[in-house]
This record gives C-alpha cells, sequence and structure tokens, in this order.
C-alpha cells in the first residue's frame, strides 16, 4: 500500500487512512489495554478470535472508520490508533470514539486526529454535530476533546466507574456551524 493510499487526510505529525482489516490484531491490542478499557468504561475484555469477526462487520457498516497515523517519519507512517463516527444518517449527527495505541500516547496525535476527524465529518460526511461521552475523571481526554473544539452540554450523574469508583459520564459535542481553525478539507486543491 502506498503512501497516498494508507494517509487520506494529514496536519502536522498526525494522518488519518482507512481502517484496514490487517490491523484487526493492533486494533484489538489497543482496544483491550487496561487504561483503553478504563477509558472507554468496558470492564469485559474482548478476544482476539470475537474482535476479528468483529472487525469484518464493521468494514462492510455505514460507521465512519479511520486509522491515525504517526507520521512523525513521514515516509514510514505508523499506526498509532483508530477513530470512529458512528452516524445517525436522519439527524445528521455522530457519535465519535477515540482510541490511542498505548505506546503513542502523549505524543500529541488526539487532538489532531479529532480534529481531522471532525473535519471530515462536517465537510464530507455533511454531519451537523458530532457528539461523545467521557468519563469525568479523564481528565486528558476531556482536555483533548476541548482542544479540538468540542463544548461540554451535560452530564449522567454515576453513568459510570473510573478505577473502580462510580463516577459522571460526561457529555460533549461539537457543531459543524461552529467548527473553527483550518479545514485540510476546505483548503485542498481541486483535483
Amino acid at each position: 500500500m502506498s503512501i497516498e493510499q494508507m494517509i487520506w487526510l494529514s496536519a502536522g505529525t498526525c494522518g488519518l487512512g482507512p481502517f484496514r482489516s490487517d490491523l484487526a490484531a493492533e486494533y484489538w491490542r489497543w482496544e483491550e489495554d487496561p487504561s483503553s478499557l478504563i477509558g472507554l468504561g468496558r470492564p469485559v475484555p474482548e478476544s482476539l478470535p470475537s474482535r476479528t469477526q468483529g472487525l469484518q462487520q464493521q468494514l462492510a457498516g455505514r460507521n465512519i472508520r479511520f486509522t491515525v497515523y504517526d507520521l512523525t517519519a513521514p515516509e514510514n507512517p505508523v499506526p498509532a490508533g483508530t477513530t470512529t463516527l458512528q452516524p445517525d444518517t436522519y439527524a445528521r449527527t455522530a457519535e465519535y470514539i477515540l482510541v490511542i495505541a498505548p505506546e503513542a500516547r502523549g505524543k500529541g496525535l488526539a487532538t489532531p486526529a479529532t480534529r481531522l476527524t471532525l473535519d471530515f465529518g462536517f465537510h464530507v460526511a455533511n454531519l451537523r454535530s458530532v457528539w461523545l461521552k467521557v468519563l469525568a475523571p479523564n481528565k486528558a481526554a476531556v482536555h483533548v476533546y476541548e482542544q479540538a473544539g468540542f463544548q461540554h452540554v451535560g452530564a449522567m450523574r454515576q453513568a459510570g466507574y473510573w478505577h473502580g469508583a462510580v463516577c459522571d459520564e460526561l457529555l460533549m459535542d461539537a457543531l459543524a456551524s461552529e467548527f473553527t481553525g483550518p479545514s485540510v478539507l476546505l483548503n485542498r486543491p481541486e483535483p
């Protein structure tokens, strides 16, 4: 696969490309990392065979999924996470989910990956809003989402667990009408 086929959108040292069946074991490893399970609020791990079977269904589904790439060495993009938009096509909204590989955390990929996904959602998928849920104690994730343009819109009280303790689950959203800053898609030259 050429770099052009691998990276569809990029900003600085972060890029987004297609969800790939050959990365099923990596996606599974990232999702099953204990800190990912805590952050996603999912206490029960999934087996690799189950994840691989689920991936085939996801590749055929209507969700918008990307592989996040670390472009620190542009000639050798490294898969570093995933982003997902789960659209409600009637309402033109979508839920956003982000997973960053444990070894890629702290490299500054989460915010640009989120912004690139929002850019695609608003300017290609024609969504009017994107929303997410995040556990309140997950301060790093909350900061990433705020930096990417999400705003707090509410909380579901005692809806989650963080390291075994009950916690609130925050609701955040981003609106197409409020999406600010440069758009990678809108600033591309016409083909």
